[in-house]
C-alpha cells in the first residue's frame, strides 16, 4: 500500500477499535461486570452465572488488538516524515505505548476467563484471581497514557491534529497515567475509580477523531535529491 492508503487504513481501524471495545462493554457492563474493587461475592456470582456475557466480550477483543495496531501503524506512517526532519519519534512512542497495552489488557481477558471457568466449581480462586484482575486492569493506563502522549504530541508537532484534539489526549493521558500510579488506592474502590472511567471515555472520542483525522489526511510532498542532484517529488 502506498503511506496515504495505509493511513486511511489505519484510520478505519481506529473507528473499528473504538467500535469493538465499545460494543464488549455495551454486552458486559449491562450484565453485571463489577467495578475495580467489587466485593468477592459480587463478582463470584457474575462470572459463575454470566459466562456467556463474558465470552462474548472477550470474543471481540483480539480484533480490537489487531485494529489498534493497524491505527498505531497507520499514524506512524502520517507522522513518521515530518518527524524525521526535526530528529523525533513521537510517533514510535505512541506505537509502543498501543503494542504494551494490547500485552497488558491480555492478561485482564485472560483473568476474566480464567474467572468464568472456575467461579461456578472453585469459588476460592475468585478473590486472588479478580486482584490480579484489578491491578493489571489499573496498570494498563500507563500504556494507554504513553499512547496517548506520543500520538498527540507527535500529531500537534506535525501539525497533523488540531489543538484541541491534543489537549484532549493529554487531559486522557493524565488521568490514565495518575489512574495506574493510584492503583493501590483504586483497587480499594470508591471515587478514585473515576480517574480511569473518565480517562477512558475520553480515550475512546480521541482514537475515533483521530481515525477521522487519517482517513481525511491528504500527505505533503516532499523533495530528495539523488547522488546525481536531480530531483523527485515524492509522497510524506
Amino acid at each position: 500500500m502506498t503511506a496515504i492508503g495505509f493511513s486511511r487504513v489505519g484510520g478505519m481501524a481506529a473507528i473499528g477499535f473504538a467500535a469493538m471495545i465499545t460494543l464488549s462493554n455495551v454486552v458486559m457492563v449491562p450484565a453485571g461486570l463489577p467495578l475495580t474493587g467489587a466485593e468477592t461475592s459480587e463478582v463470584t456470582e457474575f462470572f459463575a452465572t454470566e459466562g456467556t456475557a463474558v465470552g462474548i466480550g472477550s470474543a471481540l477483543v483480539p480484533a480490537a488488538w489487531i485494529l489498534a495496531t493497524l491505527f498505531g501503524v497507520g499514524a506512524l506512517i502520517a507522522l513518521r516524515r515530518s518527524e524525521r526532519e526535526r530528529d523525533e519519534a513521537w510517533s514510535l512512542l505512541g506505537l509502543a505505548g498501543l503494542a504494551l497495552q494490547n500485552v497488558t489488557f491480555a492478561g485482564v481477558v485472560a483473568t476474566r476467563l480464567a474467572l468464568a471457568s472456575t467461579a461456578a466449581h472453585d469459588p476460592s480462586a475468585t478473590p486472588a484471581l479478580w486482584a490480579l484482575h484489578d491491578a493489571v486492569f489499573t496498570l494498563n493506563g500507563t500504556f494507554l497514557a504513553l499512547a496517548l502522549l506520543g500520538l498527540s504530541v507527535g500529531g500537534l508537532r506535525t501539525g497533523l491534529i488540531r489543538p484541541w484534539h491534543g489537549a484532549l489526549g493529554l487531559l486522557a493521558a493524565a488521568l490514565q497515567f495518575s489512574s495506574a500510579t493510584l492503583a493501590h488506592w483504586v483497587m480499594a474502590g470508591g471515587a478514585l475509580g473515576l480517574l480511569g472511567l473518565v480517562g477512558w471515555l475520553l480515550w475512546v472520542v480521541w482514537i475515533v477523531a483521530y481515525g477521522i483525522t487519517l482517513i481525511r489526511h491528504k500527505p505533503t510532498t516532499s523533495v530528495r535529491r539523488t547522488t546525481h542532484d536531480h530531483t523527485h517529488a515524492v509522497p510524506a
